[in-house]
């Protein structure tokens, strides 16, 4: 089939693949419709590597995929050909003591799309557990279920944080992720959310997206802006989506005492930290990696209209374009936030 292939760093080609894949009793057959370009697919073209996955062979990028069912497996029940769907695109061994433990995102033999050396989604079709595989709500577009990947995330991180209904939340970063992040601290109760970033249209969105303050790091100071609006007391929790190493440093300064700091963002370098800061705070630090349990509630949430993503699906490219799209999401517009290829 053709498909998008990371040839090597920096050469990306749509080009005929042979992709062996057999249905199986407990599979799903999915036709791709929409598949999202995200930061890890990009920093792979770019770099070849990110931390120890290397990119070692040629691989199919894409990993945010919606599409339609179009065979199922003799054993599957939950769905059948015709549905609209959207992937959890990791697939961890079901006997493993991760996944046993309720913690399958970090089973260290799981396989994700687009991690060498899995291939990627960013192709005509691809075969999917069916337990992995979720129905889109009627009124839920392939674009938002492609938004449901990187939604994950933030749903993810503000479980982590064990939200109350009514803290103040601030979020490091007006990029996908953060962006993904503020609505899902939303959805979690909080009262007020403060997102930071340096790009004026990025934070001119977020403003829209519901209680959320931007803060534009660039001419205003974000400690004292939320300790003014928390009369002194500081962010109940603060999520770092930035991946700055400095952006720890500016978390800890906003908590509040006995606040969290949750850290999504992987940093390219070493981190500085006060240790020292954290502990007259009694900070509690949590971290994650991708998500678990979160799909069906991602999907319940924009079904409901409770949350709503689609003011961040910005721009859009037709598959014969995807290199093209990859390169715009390389440097793209300080306005741009999801870039996205529509294979129907």
């Amino acid at each position: 089939m053709q498909a998008l292939v990371l040839e090597k760093t920096r050469t990306l080609t749509l080009r005929e693949i042979e992709l062996a894949e057999t249905l199986g009793p407990h599979d799903v057959r999915v036709n791709i419709h929409t598949v999202g370009v995200c930061g890890s697919d990009v920093h792979y073209y770019q770099h070849g590597a990110i931390g120890p996955f290397v990119v070692r062979a040629p691989m199919v990028l894409g990993h945010e995929a919606a599409g339609v069912v179009s065979e199922i497996g003799s054993a599957v029940t939950t769905l059948r050909p015709g549905d609209r769907v959207c992937m959890e695109p990791g697939v961890p061994d079901p006997v493993s003591r991760a996944t046993r433990l309720g913690l399958y995102n970090l089973d260290p033999a799981v396989r994700f799309w687009a991690t060498p050396p899995v291939h990627g989604c960013l192709r005509p079709s691809v075969v999917h557990p069916a337990a992995f595989t979720f129905r889109l709500p009627d009124n839920v577009s392939f674009g938002e279920g492609a938004m449901v990947e990187p939604l994950a995330v933030g749903l993810h991180a503000a479980n982590k944080a064990r939200l109350k209904p009514g803290d103040v939340a601030v979020v490091l970063g007006a990029g996908p992720i953060g962006m993904v992040t503020a609505l899902a601290a939303l959805a979690g109760g909080c009262s007020r959310v403060f997102i930071s970033d340096v790009q004026k249209p990025k934070l001119a969105l977020a403003a829209t997206l519901g209680p959320i303050t931007p803060v534009n790091v660039a001419t205003e100071n974000l400690t004292e802006i939320v300790r003014r609006a928390t009369e002194g007391w500081g962010a109940d929790v603060v999520f770092d989506a930035a991946g700055f190493p400095q952006a720890a440093g500016q978390g800890l300064e906003v908590l509040c005492p006995g606040g969290c700091l949750v850290l999504i963002g992987m940093p390219g370098a070493p981190v500085p930290f006060d240790v020292v800061a954290a502990q007259v705070k009694e900070v509690r630090i949590e971290t994650i990696f991708r998500y678990a349990h979160v799909f069906p509630r991602a999907l319940a949430l924009l079904g409901s209209r409770k949350l709503d993503v689609r003011p961040l699906m910005t721009d859009r490219y037709p598959f014969a374009d995807s290199v093209a799209a990859f390169d715009y999401a390389c440097r793209p517009r300080p306005e741009s936030v999801k870039v996205q290829i529509d294979l129907a």
